[in-house]
């Protein structure tokens, strides 16, 4: 076992960085206070969270009495579909969604919710025709990803923010993987709800925030005390909101100052020596097989007369992490849905890898996979036909 090793599974969870845990650690020790106490251990903890909402605010584009804080992506989802429709409403999402939405829209219809689920195209996109095409007259709300958590692909959300406006639905984003890799502003895209998760972008896990547009009459989905001005009930996890501030600030710098430029450029050395490799080929591409826009960080590649989980544990063993797809499906048999959407055929959605750079990565990091990964392939692929023998 290799003494280090290479992390490359960023989309399914980020460590802290450093300086997020200095700003979180004086909210677990000297300033432990209830946000919602009168007295000032209290007042601290307020004001806290009072300058975290200005940043996340900042981060949205969006005034501050619109953020929502949270316990991540999947309850930000999970808040914006179960609290805006109602039996005979319609919801118009993607076939290539996040569980957390999905999983929602299944419940839903089972109440009487129509739910139409685009498919994309063979690129991964979502073409914004199709969602012009999927309105009807009770259409009630569009959700739509940002960036996918498998491919990266970057959806063409502005121009379905126009067609929502012109139909006078509500318009709600799943953000998680976009957040912290590409510059959002939700009065350019013109959302109503838009959902982050702390531990996608370097903050901790189980702290979130949502967007909540001026007016949008969506229902919480926690009752109880009067938190986040009523939206969202249960005492601050202040040091998570502190920490999710935090990220959101530095993530902000990193937009600004070359870091996802440098990812992106770490990530396609990476992605242009796996397809120097026979029988591979990359997920995420238009019909003169170019990339389609993508989060900086991420890549998706088939590698054909392979297991895609077989591949996973290779790498594992060689010290590298990487993911076959969803960390929510990690070691599911069925291949991931969002490339059979995309029309990929069952063989090679099973053998396709996710690759996600931290956007602390290094260029060693992308040597030392492109060393072991062709050692993996070649041989997986030499024991693939005594292990099928095997099996017959």
């Amino acid at each position: 076992m290799p003494h280090t090793r290479v992390y490359m599974d960023a989309n399914a969870t980020t460590p802290l960085l450093p300086d997020v845990v200095e700003a979180m650690h004086p909210y677990w020790m000297e300033h432990f206070g209830n946000a919602s106490s009168v007295h000032m251990e209290g007042q601290r903890a307020r004001t806290a969270i009072d300058r975290a909402r200005e940043t996340i605010a900042a981060f949205f584009n969006c005034h501050d009495a619109e953020v929502v804080f949270n316990s991540g992506g999947t309850e930000g989802d999970n808040t914006a579909l179960f609290g805006l429709l109602r039996p005979a409403d319609h919801l118009i999402t993607t076939a290539i969604e996040h569980s957390a939405v999905l999983q929602t829209a299944r419940v839903l219809a089972e109440r009487g919710v129509e739910v139409t689920a685009v498919d994309p195209l063979p690129s991964g996109l979502i073409d914004p025709a199709e969602i012009r095409r999927a309105l009807r007259p009770n259409t009630r709300l569009i959700s739509v990803m940002l960036a996918n958590n498998e491919t990266g692909v970057l959806q063409p959300v502005e121009e379905i923010g126009r067609i929502a406006a012109e139909a006078g639905a509500f318009f709600h984003i799943d953000a998680v993987q976009g957040a912290g890799k590409v510059r959002i502003d939700v009065r350019r895209i013109g959302c109503h709800l838009l959902s982050i998760s702390g531990h996608k972008m370097h903050a901790p896990k189980g702290v979130g925030a949502q967007f909540v547009r001026r007016g949008t009459p969506v229902n919480s989905l926690l009752v109880g005390g009067s938190h986040e001005r009523r939206r969202r009930a249960g005492t601050e996890n202040v040091a998570g909101i502190v920490g999710l501030a935090k990220a959101a600030e530095l993530a902000m710098h990193s937009l600004e100052d070359g870091t996802m430029d440098r990812v992106a450029g770490l990530r396609d050395r990476l992605e242009w020596g796996i397809l120097g490799l026979p029988g591979t080929g990359l997920n995420g591409v238009d019909e003169a097989g170019k990339p389609v826009p993508r989060a900086a960080n991420t890549t998706n590649i088939w590698f054909d007369q392979l297991e895609g989980e077989a591949l996973v544990i290779a790498l594992d063993l060689k010290g590298v992490a990487v993911s076959g797809g969803s960390a929510c499906h990690s070691g599911a048999t069925e291949p991931s849905h969002v490339l059979l959407a995309m029309g990929l055929e069952k063989k090679l959605a099973r053998s396709s890898l996710r690759f996600s750079l931290l956007k602390t990565a290094t260029d060693a990091d992308v040597d030392r996979v492109l060393r072991v990964v062709p050692e993996a392939v070649e041989h997986l692929r030499a024991i693939a036909p005594v292990a099928a023998g095997t099996l017959g």
